[in-house]
């Protein structure tokens, strides 16, 4: 079998591709992939070692353990920004430079089980504003500054559920390759 490409490695189940319909079922299936990210990626790290959290997903890429922080700090983000639309009139979210939170003493050495059960409640409670909002409440959007882009709460809602996937498969598809 050849080695994936650090394009594959990068992107295990490739890219973000908006939808050009979002149906209702499509948006369902969303709501429920966020709903079940902090069991699956609890699922992903079961039985690993320290040292095995320590070991990279790819060439020059976070640890598991930092990947793991990195949900948890992209996710508490990702609630703000909802809750944030859905109150005001085309907010300007705030951007964070996710690289450098991970190199942050508690994106490198906080403990997983601190981001797995931030994740487990911040889930439910996003999921739990997600079911309560309406066809309207989905068009509400955002304004991010770098990229100048209005972002729907129904295209952010397909994004999280993608990252929720593709973080997972960062951990599931290292342990595959290393065989742990």
């Amino acid at each position: 079998m050849a080695e994936p490409t650090i394009e594959q490695l990068r992107y295990p189940i490739g890219t973000f591709n908006k939808s050009e319909e979002i149906t209702d079922k499509v948006l369902y299936n969303w709501i429920i992939d966020i709903e079940n990210l902090p069991q699956l990626l609890k699922n992903a790290v079961n039985g690993l070692s320290e040292e095995q959290l320590q070991i990279p997903y790819r060439p020059g890429g976070w640890t598991v353990q930092q990947t793991v922080n990195h949900v948890a700090d992209s996710h508490m983000n990702a609630f703000i920004r909802f809750k944030l639309a859905l109150t005001e009139n085309l907010p300007t979210i705030k951007p964070y430079e996710e690289q450098f939170w991970a190199e942050l003493e508690d994106g490198k050495n906080a403990p997983i089980e601190w981001s797995l059960t931030l994740l487990e409640v911040l889930h439910k409670r996003w999921v739990m504003l997600i079911r309560s909002m309406s066809d309207s409440d989905f068009n509400r959007k955002f304004m991010h500054p770098e990229t100048k882009h209005e972002n729907s709460l129904k295209v952010v809602t397909g994004m999280y559920a993608w990252h929720s996937k593709h973080h997972t498969a960062h951990i599931t598809e290292l342990r595959k390759r290393m065989g742990i």
